[in-house]
């Protein structure tokens, strides 16, 4: 009988997977030093953006069962 393989709980609390399979990711440090960022960089942060595809393929093996 094969192991099963374990999710990444970080990764998968930091990316969540679309129904056609895509890994839409936040920007990072938004609350981070925020008085000094101006608010078109903090509304910006708020949208969430596509992975890039080297990073997807790393994913898929961090995230076997998202699929």
């Amino acid at each position: 009988m094969k192991q099963k393989l374990k999710t990444h709980k970080a990764m998968a609390k930091r990316v969540k997977v679309t129904a056609s399979g895509k890994f839409m990711r936040r920007k990072v440090a938004l609350n981070h030093l925020r008085r000094n960022k101006s608010p078109e960089a903090v509304r910006s942060m708020d949208k969430v953006f596509q992975l890039k595809t080297a990073d997807t393929r790393r994913l898929k093996r961090l995230l076997p069962y998202a699929f």
